[in-house]
């Protein structure tokens, strides 16, 4: 139980995805510009990135490795994760069409981030038990959730500062961003 406690955190802080891998960076920049809006997106993409990784764990183990179909993993992987996401907005425009109406085109672009590939890929990598896959996969989804809702709040607040010209935009966002990962590089003294 230690050990998938210690593998969320890891997967939360220490080796967050957007921070410190550097995996999903267009919602992280498109969508925070609003904090309603980044945490929308980063819930929707939570429930994505966990759901994913644990069906593609699943049809990693109990189809492609006993078929002999490894080789065909990542095209198995888009379309687990295009279903995934199809699902998602699909509920989300029956139960919520003004949720739905907030994210846009960022909720099928979930589809294309990188960050949710990435963690059922490295999940199968390091050889992760069903167990420690969830862990991992929830600690990563939170913590994409987390950088999302923290970088909106700080752009919220950047809106209303003087701010120069010169660093006006984007240049105050990505500098704002570099800051805030390297923020995150602290918790790499916790060895998780």
């Amino acid at each position: 139980m230690a050990d998938l406690a210690l593998i969320l955190l890891g997967a939360l802080l220490v080796n967050n995805f957007v921070l410190a891998q550097f995996l999903g960076l267009c919602p992280f920049i498109g969508s925070t510009g609003r904090y309603d809006t980044a945490a929308a997106m980063g819930l929707a993409t939570t429930f994505v990135l966990t759901l994913s990784a644990v069906a593609t764990y699943v049809l990693h183990h109990q189809l492609l490795v006993p078929l002999g179909l490894e080789f065909l993993r990542i095209i198995v992987f888009i379309v687990v994760i295009a279903s995934v996401v199809q699902l998602t907005e699909l509920y989300l425009r029956s139960t919520s069409p003004l949720l739905h109406q907030v994210l846009g085109i960022y909720l099928p672009l979930i589809t294309t981030n990188c960050a949710v590939l990435g963690v059922a890929l490295l999940a199968l990598q390091q050889s992760l038990s069903f167990a420690a896959t969830i862990a991992y996969a929830s600690g990563a989804a939170l913590g994409f959730t987390l950088v999302m809702v923290l970088f909106a709040a700080i752009r919220e607040r950047l809106q209303d500062a003087r701010i120069p010209e010169a660093f006006s935009g984007t240049p105050i966002t990505l500098i704002t961003a570099g800051i805030l990962s390297m923020a995150f590089m602290g918790f790499a003294g916790f060895g998780v």
